[in-house]
């Protein structure tokens, strides 16, 4: 299984692992987001909370996800 590191605020962390892993919440996202379902559904207020917390500053997602790896891998 590979890993990933996220950042978020001690506050979302600590209501994101009351029920559930965090990984297992994570999981379940993102398969339901690439199954379609739920788009219509209203965000609840722990992704209401999470949305916008990184400002792309005008760059394309993968710009900056690429940067990151770079920096994090020495290339």
């Amino acid at each position: 299984m590979a890993k990933l590191t996220l950042n978020a605020d001690r506050e979302v962390i600590e209501q994101a692992k009351r029920n559930t892993s965090v990984s297992a919440l994570f999981s379940r996202f993102i398969r339901a987001l690439a199954n379609g379902k739920d788009r219509h559904k209203p965000l609840g207020k722990l992704t209401r909370r999470a949305s916008g917390v990184i400002d792309l500053k005008g760059r394309n997602h993968r710009d900056i996800l690429a940067d990151a790896l770079k920096d994090k891998y020495k290339l």
